[in-house]
């Protein structure tokens, strides 16, 4: 085996030098049940047995040629050793998230001409069943979970004769860093789903730049909580991340069941998003909002002191000694409520608030933000453990092997090993997202101190106020957010006098807030419409808006009573907001913010 990987199941052999009683471990029977490193292994293998003898095929080794697998699943043990199984026979793995449209899957698995499918659960079993007579390449369908009446993965598995054995070893052999590893689909929020290829190369490189990141954290154990979805780049690499380097991996059982689990799992680092991250901290908040007394004055204090906390500056020995105090008295049931053991959460996926990075950090869980697409397979720069090299409101230095340079548009242009092999059978799509060699990301940054990458904004999300000044709406949305009634914000105005907001109020906080000010609360949509309400979101408008200039200040707004989720189409897979279908979804409500005499 070489020394240095450069294929992603390499990661199993180097397991097997270290391996471990619970390399991967989910739920069963409301128990966690760990496989050991050796199971894993001979679940590989025989998984890899029976697809052979099933006909997936290297075929003439080119892209197209090679057969195709799918996975439509959350997160959990078979998902990995699935993929590690469908690497070792030279086909290409393509995995999707299981809540995707029908017409969307079959024109995924048209055009990757996807042969065979694993699923997780009885539904979407019948679900993909119910359309393969559109997809004339799918041949068949397996389930990770067992019902008597339909195939079980189990089942699919072969017994490694010597034929096969060799078979796999010859194969094993012939593949190269270069070969494609697995085509993942974006999301579709900007037009046609395209299937990104991303080789060995891309990805190993990745996970290879991220080690010494990774290692400077000092963890006591190496025991990590996943509940990303698996078929997401981010999610996909930090599995290869903590496969090459010796982690035992825990999946959740549900994202509803998140904070429970990592009580149970107790982990050392996890990675997410920051919407759940959010989350977490909305819980926190309305626990310290039903506190009394001395109780109460101690949690603000404490949130206070986080709030200040700024990595890398000398905050004077006075707050350094409140904020040991907080740690002791406030934040350590912070920690708890995470496990107890978490010292690092790495985001990523969107753009963090400045002030839960500061909170959170100040906790003594560092927060490491980071910035990638799945073009990148996917990191572009992250914060690191060492408070030299992290600085919030930033996503961090550029990661070693990748160079980034800014357009004179202010768009974020990058190049290196980890950049995509190109789109999946769309060549001038490919064409499209390249600039002299270099591939334009579609965000807009800059540099800080000369090293720390700031994205300021998406390209496409941009907008131009009728009077042509243009608008940037992440920076003012992660503003607004900061207070603990703003759930969800969506900032427009595009050809418009001036710019609006679409908000998502925090009930919780919301229903509290109206409690001890004497407003009665019967349900959201009376909530939003009762003028002392109102009242409170226009002066909390007022608070924000002087931090930005007179063209970008909020001059109107309108309050939502539903939550945006991916259920209901608002959000992406990732949590990202879908702004097209935002606007779609609330025109009527636009137009009368618009429409009205001014």
């Amino acid at each position: 085996m070489p020394t240095q990987p450069s294929r992603l199941f390499d990661c199993i052999k180097i397991q097997k030098l270290h391996p471990r009683k619970d390399l991967l471990a989910s739920k069963v029977n409301g128990q966690y049940v760990p496989l050991s490193t050796e199971n894993v292994h001979r679940q590989i293998e025989e998984l890899c047995a029976g697809l052979l003898a099933k006909g997936i095929s290297v075929n003439d080794g080119s892209t197209e040629g090679r057969d195709k697998v799918a996975i439509l699943s959350n997160s959990r043990p078979e998902w990995i050793i699935a993929d590690l199984a469908v690497q070792q026979t030279g086909a290409i793995l393509v995995p999707l998230y299981p809540n995707i449209a029908q017409a969307e899957l079959a024109g995924i698995f048209n055009e990757a001409g996807v042969k065979g499918c694993f699923v997780n659960t009885k539904e979407l079993y019948v679900f993909v069943k119910s359309i393969q007579s559109q997809i004339p390449t799918l041949e068949w369908v397996y389930t990770f979970d067992k019902h008597h009446d339909i195939p079980h993965w189990e089942q699919l598995k072969g017994v490694l004769t010597p034929d096969l054995k060799q078979q796999i070893n010859a194969i094993d052999n012939s593949i190269t860093t270069d070969d494609i590893a697995t085509i993942i689909y974006t999301s579709g929020t900007t037009g046609k789903p395209k299937g990104v290829m991303l080789s060995h190369r891309n990805i190993v490189s990745n996970v290879l730049d991220v080690k010494d990141i990774l290692e400077a954290i000092g963890l006591e154990e190496k025991r990590a909580l996943s509940f990303l979805p698996l078929n997401h780049i981010y999610e996909k690499m930090v599995t290869y991340v903590y496969l090459f380097n010796g982690f035992s991996i825990y999946y959740a059982e549900s994202m509803e069941t998140i904070a429970a689990n990592l009580k149970e799992v107790k982990p050392y680092i996890f990675v997410t998003v920051p919407r759940l991250l959010e989350k977490v901290y909305e819980k926190i908040m309305a626990t310290g909002q039903q506190l009394k007394g001395i109780k109460r004055f101690l949690f603000f204090w404490a949130l206070g002191l986080g709030s200040k906390f700024e990595p890398g500056k000398q905050m004077g020995w006075w707050y350094n000694l409140q904020l040991s105090i907080a740690n002791k008295i406030i934040f350590n049931k912070w920690r708890e409520a995470l496990g107890g053991n978490v010292k690092a959460i790495v985001v990523g996926g969107a753009a963090c608030q400045p002030r839960l990075a500061r909170i959170f950090t100040a906790a003594k869980v560092t927060i490491m933000e980071g910035y990638g697409l799945t073009e990148t397979s996917p990191v572009i720069a992250v914060n690191e453990y060492s408070e030299n090299s992290r600085r919030v409101g930033t996503v961090g230095p550029v990661i070693p092997s990748v160079q980034v340079k800014i357009a004179d548009d202010g768009e974020i242009l990058c190049k290196g090993p980890s950049v995509m092999e190109g789109y999946y059978k769309q060549a001038e799509a490919t064409a499209d997202t390249f600039i002299d060699g270099w591939f334009a990301t579609g965000d807009i940054g800059e540099f800080q101190e000369g090293r720390f990458l700031k994205i300021t904004d998406r390209k496409k999300e941009l907008f131009k106020t009728s009077g042509g000044k243009y608008v940037a709406p992440q920076p003012i949305e992660n503003k607004f957010k900061e207070s603990r009634f703003v759930e969800q914000i969506m900032i427009i105005g595009a050809a418009q006098k001036f710019v609006s907001a679409l908000i998502v109020p925090a009930f919780p906080a919301l229903k509290e807030w109206m409690k001890e000010n004497g407003v009665n609360y019967t349900n959201n949509e009376d909530a939003i419409k009762d003028p002392e309400v109102l009242t409170l979101f226009q002066e909390i408008i007022e608070k924000y808006n002087p931090n930005f200039n007179h063209v970008e200040q909020v001059k109107k707004f309108v309050l939502l009573a539903a939550e945006w989720s991916i259920e209901s189409g608002e959000l992406t897979p990732k949590m990202s907001m879908k702004r097209k279908v935002i606007l779609q979804k609330y025109q009527s409500e636009i137009d009368l913010l618009y429409n009205e005499i001014n």
